[in-house]
């Protein structure tokens, strides 16, 4: 029941047919705009972005982070995909861990900080590619905003804040496990302490690393000075990451998956991402008539959960790097296998799901779409919040733990070895319609990506909601929070009383969390309506600090 006509609730939903950029900080979103207004296309304008959020949303992502991109060229009518993640240094092995006494890979400080950070290379690829698409515009303009930011100064968010001051508790109950070292503390608190909303917060080591990046090129973090920079400093720590790892890292163009859903073709990107899980939700739902219910149904939030637990079950079963483990993709996204699954799911009883959830997931997705028809989708992560806690003398950039998410046994399918790209969390994602892009989708949240994702999708395309309906509509999470052993289905309080009861009657061990909590995840969507004279809608998450702009 996918609706093209405008709601009376649309009258607060961002509209423009010219271009639109959503991100989950308005300073972010402002510095794509002025970018596709000042001629650029849409992957000069998610660079723009990119950066930005390297600077003014540092809890979830920066330039030591990791990166997937989806790409419409309206030159070509194509959908291409980007992976810019990291691979694990060569020195990386499991004995080196095993060795030392340690079951798993730290979570922080330099031994989690083992894979390279992919997300400038990403930048690299796109830059040259927005070339392709007659881009003209310098590395310099495109990261002059994440510049001026680093060395100016903003207003500290609350979401930054609020991570902050949770980092300090941690740190309070757990110095071992949550370390402050000196030039992580000075680059994110302000003499010690957390910094207040608004309060303005400047990074001046990373606005020298970004200038250097903007005149040197994006390349410098891997084969010039910045890069030995951080070499340098990893090493002094007993890292293993070396100036081999980040000469010989390089991203890569690779082919999107994709599904049919309904009359759309839902695409995002390929193994060791986990666009593969947000795929198969959507697979098994299309043997569901989800239009024949209604957003606050619990049967409709009874079959998503279900459908998440069987699409994970394949993830944990397969999902890692593809150079080094075969996965069967064509078999687990094929219609037989949805069907199969579908058929597995009871509409009356929730199935048990033994394997703790991982809790963590602090990423950013942003979506741009320019006047040519242009599209990108793009998600970047440190993965826990602050990632690794080490940010290499003088660069300001701080590094990811992405690494420690390998795991130390070698029947895993996500073993650490060598050079090997870990299972990721980060899928960006996108719907074509008659070939053409119909909506750009995605959120921060880890485990809750796909379910967040399948969420957006069949509230748009089955209920017909708008872009901005759909992500500020009551939401839930299935998985494991901070300090529980086992999964639980969290949703926000604004569910019924009613709907509680039945989901519970269902099988389902319910966690009540907060009206619009950011645990949740900041989503996003951009609805392109060729019906209504290719009308851009978009949307951002009221649980994060985001704008959704267009022109």
């Amino acid at each position: 029941m996918d609706t093209p006509t405008l709601s009376l609730s649309m009258a607060t939903n961002p509209l423009a047919y010219n271009g639109m950029v959503t991100s989950p900080h308005y300073l972010a979103s402002q510095a794509g705009l002025a970018i596709l207004q000042s001629g650029g296309n849409a992957l000069e304008s998610a660079i723009a972005v990119a950066t930005t959020l390297a600077v003014v949303y540092p809890h979830m992502c920066t330039l030591g982070g990791d990166a997937f991109w989806l790409l419409y060229s309206a030159q070509d009518t194509t959908v291409s995909a980007i992976n810019a993640s990291g691979r694990a240094a060569h020195a990386a092995t499991q004995a080196f861990y095993t060795d030392r006494g340690f079951t798993a890979i730290p979570a922080k400080g330099v031994l989690a900080a083992n894979t390279v950070p992919g997300l400038v290379s990403g930048l690299a690829l796109a830059y040259a590619k927005s070339k392709e698409l007659g881009g003209r515009l310098s590395r310099e303009t495109l990261c002059s905003s994440a510049i001026r930011y680093a060395e100016e100064g903003f207003p500290a968010s609350t979401s930054f804040v609020k991570n902050c001051e949770l980092l300090l508790h941690r740190h309070a109950d757990d110095p071992k496990a949550y370390p402050l070292e000196k030039p992580f503390a000075e680059a994110f608190f302000h003499d010690g302490r957390a910094y207040r909303i608004g309060e303005r917060m400047r990074q001046p080591d990373l606005a020298k690393s970004l200038r250097e990046i903007a005149i040197c090129g994006f390349e410098s973090l891997y084969q010039g000075d910045l890069g030995e920079k951080i070499v340098r400093d990893i090493q002094a720590q007993g890292g293993l990451l070396d100036a081999k790892d980040f000469a010989n890292h390089k991203a890569d163009w690779v082919d999107p998956i994709h599904v049919p859903y309904r009359d759309t073709v839902a695409y995002s990107t390929p193994p060791n991402s986990q666009g593969m899980a947000s795929l198969e939700i959507l697979n098994i739902l299309n043997n569901f008539d989800i239009a024949s219910l209604s957003d606050h149904n619990p049967l409709y939030c009874h079959l998503v959960v279900e459908a998440t637990k069987e699409a994970f079950c394949d993830r944990d079963r397969y999902l890692s790097d593809p150079a080094f483990v075969a996965i069967p993709l064509d078999a687990l996204l094929s219609s037989a296998h949805g069907s199969m699954q579908a058929k597995r799911i009871e509409q009356d009883r929730a199935h048990p799901f033994a394997q703790p959830l991982d809790p963590h997931g602090d990423t950013v997705w942003f979506g741009v779409v320019d006047s040519s028809g242009n599209a990108v989708s793009c998600i970047q992560s440190i993965y826990h919040d602050f990632g690794s806690g080490i940010v290499p003398e003088g660069t300001g950039i701080l590094l990811q733990n992405r690494g420690c998410y390998f795991s130390l046994d070698p029947s895993h399918v996500n073993c650490l070895q060598p050079c090997k790209r870990t299972f990721h969390t980060l899928n960006p994602s996108m719907l074509l319609r008659n070939g053409s892009p119909y909506l750009l989708y995605g959120t921060m949240g880890g485990e809750g990506q796909p379910q967040t994702q399948a969420a957006l999708v069949t509230r748009i395309i089955d209920f017909g909601m708008t872009p901005q309906e759909a992500i500020t509509a009551p939401r839930w999470l299935y998985g494991r929070a901070f300090g529980r052993p086992s999964n639980t289905l969290k949703i926000e309080s604004r569910f019924s009383e009613d709907v509680r009861k039945e989901l519970t009657n269902l099988g389902h061990e319910l966690h009540v969390l907060s009206a619009y909590n950011d645990i949740m995840g900041h989503a996003g969507a951009i609805r392109i309506d060729k019906s209504l004279g290719s009308l851009l809608q978009g949307g951002s998450d009221p649980r994060g600090d985001g704008a959704a702009l267009g022109y």
